[in-house]
């Protein structure tokens, strides 16, 4: 099983952490029959909330529930859900030391694996995974210690598992990998390498390192995207027309990579709109002669292409994808983009230098896996820098009344800021709103009122507000509101229009497409110009390079950076609109 299946079979990266609230406990078997069925559909229906406030209590030895073997282990299942990871420790603890005879332990021992390696507890898990029966989840547990053994940076951490597991062919493997092309390979490490690849039996052409490449005058890159030129229909072309823009960006910089005495040809190859046709084209042996490889845009595809460069070392690059799980195991895989973990990341420390730690941050992010990963990411580094986040909840922003729960019950008077991660064009004009009932100014009395007049609800003040860039599109939001004080912007692809690079951009692009570039357009002309460049200074294998060179300013974008060995940009933009016009904060 794919790693990607794998973590979509254990905990979505849509999950929040919310905590759990307390219900008063029905006591007679029938109630606490109904509210366990309650329960299990709430979890089924991906309320994982609702079902933890419902399950949690019926699990506890004192409330004498028949089935509380069965609501401990769902519990911790939507605890998990909601990344609340300690807790599901403390309940599948609970599982196995008051219900040790449970007959589905296995799933137990399954999702115990899952929760040790969130809390990097490499130990418990690999010992709770080995616990396992052997005809039990055999696929998904090695593609789970895949996933998770990959994201150790720490080789120290990498030695003691070794030592401690040392028959484990699958975390012999992840270390290879780790030792192999573009990996942690020095001299010093070839003869361990040597040892796993002889004991284990693996393939010595995939983990043995690839010899540097020699530089060259002129490079071959690929460009493999969904063009579908076999459908001339107009609706084809216009869903595709951010296609046609990325690649006239590409074209574009081709040019100036000429002009500048740094020569790349492109070989442009239409994937179409299933992963058939792009099989159809990794078959192709010229592909394996290129120097790199961009694209493809859906993820299906981005899984396939990341298989091919690793196993025929060609770096690859998707141009869009901000979704850091396709990246995380692969020296040979890039994304354009900043992660939204990046993203996540990169605002968090924005906002403990801005806003302090003095107050908690309130998170309310999309029902999405990106809005879920950026999330995450914010908490876990806002929180390890010293700052709390008192509610972090997700949401569907195109349900009214889901909305409506996300912002209920705030203490927004009582935070330090609040973060709003969401791109669809309901989450700003509903967030305003919501914003804009606090700090209303309190009415002044006439001296002589005629009558009794209410006395006005307490001013809160408004706490301020990170949001996506996107929202500055969106034509249901006052410019002068989002102008307002306390309100910036995670701005990934933030450019100046009025910057000498940009400018001569526009112009050279208006010459060739008589239309002025789109953001795509942009993107490609910024990817191919930066991986052009680092081609020619490094040559093919850039990976060692290029984690220890430091930030390149953008010919459009802010700039590239891919230091310490990162897989996705690491520059994010923040911006703020100083008398309507956007000013760089961060």
């Amino acid at each position: 099983m794919a790693t990607g299946a794998v973590m979509g079979l254990l905990v979505t990266a849509s999950a929040l952490a919310q905590p759990a609230g307390t219900t008063k406990l029905a006591t007679s078997p029938a109630a606490q029959d109904l509210r366990y069925r309650s329960g299990k559909s709430q979890l089924d229906q991906g309320h994982y909330e609702t079902a933890l406030k419902e399950l949690e209590p019926l699990a506890a030895p004192a409330a004498r529930f028949a089935r509380a073997a069965d609501a401990a282990y769902l519990s911790a299942v939507a605890a998990a859900r909601l990344r609340q990871w300690p807790e599901a420790e403390q309940l599948l603890n609970l599982l196995r030391t008051e219900y040790p005879t449970y007959p589905n332990l296995p799933d137990a021992l399954f999702l115990q694996g899952q929760v040790s390696f969130e809390q990097e507890d490499f130990d418990t898990a690999l010992k709770a995974l080995a616990q396992l029966p052997a005809d039990r989840f055999t696929t998904e547990r090695e593609a789970m210690k895949t996933a998770y053994l990959s994201r150790i940076q720490d080789r120290a951490t990498w030695q003691r598992l070794l030592k401690r597991y040392p028959a484990d062919a699958t975390l012999a493997r992840a270390y290879a990998e780790r030792l192999g092309p573009g990996g942690l390979f020095t001299e010093a490490d070839r003869p361990q390498l040597e040892e796993l690849i002889t004991k284990f039996n693996l393939d010595r052409s995939r983990y043995a390192p690839r010899p540097r490449a020699a530089r060259k005058s002129s490079y071959s890159v690929a460009v493999l995207l969904p063009f579908e030129l076999n459908d001339p229909s107009w609706q084809t072309q216009r869903k595709n027309q951010f296609v046609t823009d990325l690649y006239a960006g590409l074209r574009l910089a081709q040019d100036s990579l000429e002009r500048a005495g740094h020569p790349v040809q492109l070989f442009a190859y239409d994937t179409g709109a299933d992963t058939l046709k792009l099989k159809q084209v990794l078959a192709l042996p010229e592909l394996g002669s290129m120097d790199l490889i961009v694209g493809p845009i859906y993820k299906s595809g981005a899984k396939l292409l990341a298989r091919y460069a690793r196993e025929h070392q060609i770096a690859c690059v998707n141009p869009l994808s901000q979704d850091a799980d396709l990246v995380v195991d692969n020296s040979w895989h890039y994304l354009f983009s900043p992660s939204a973990a990046t993203q996540g990341r990169v605002a968090a420390q924005f906002a403990l230098t801005a806003f302090g730690s003095g107050k908690p941050g309130i998170i309310l992010h999309e029902d999405s896996k990106d809005e879920a990963d950026f999330a995450a990411a914010y908490k876990e580094t806002y929180e390890a820098q010293g700052g709390k986040i008192s509610a972090l909840r997700r949401f569907n922003p195109d349900v009214d009344e889901s909305l409506k729960a996300a912002f209920a019950g705030l203490d927004l008077g009582g935070a330090s800021h609040l973060v709003v991660a969401s791109d669809n064009r309901r989450t700003g004009p509903y967030t305003m709103t919501a914003l804009s009932a606090l700090g209303v100014a309190q009415p002044v009395p006439s001296k002589t009122p005629a009558t009794p007049r209410p006395v006005p609800p307490p001013v809160v003040a408004r706490p301020p507000l990170l949001c996506p860039a996107s929202w500055l599109d969106n034509t249901r939001l006052d410019i002068e509101r989002l102008g307002g004080p306390g309100v910036y912007f995670i701005h990934p692809k933030y450019y100046n229009d009025q910057a000498l690079g940009f400018r001569r951009f526009r112009q050279l692009y208006l010459a060739q497409q008589h239309l002025p570039p789109s953001v795509f357009a942009s993107q490609g002309f910024e990817l191919l110009l930066f991986f052009g460049t680092t081609l020619h200074q490094y040559g093919p294998n850039f990976q060692p390079s290029l984690a220890t060179a430091g930030p390149v300013t953008g010919a459009v974008f802010e700039g590239e950076s891919y230091a310490n060995g990162a897989h996705d940009n690491q520059l994010v933009p923040i911006t703020k609109l100083e008398n309507l016009e956007l000013q760089v904060v961060r």
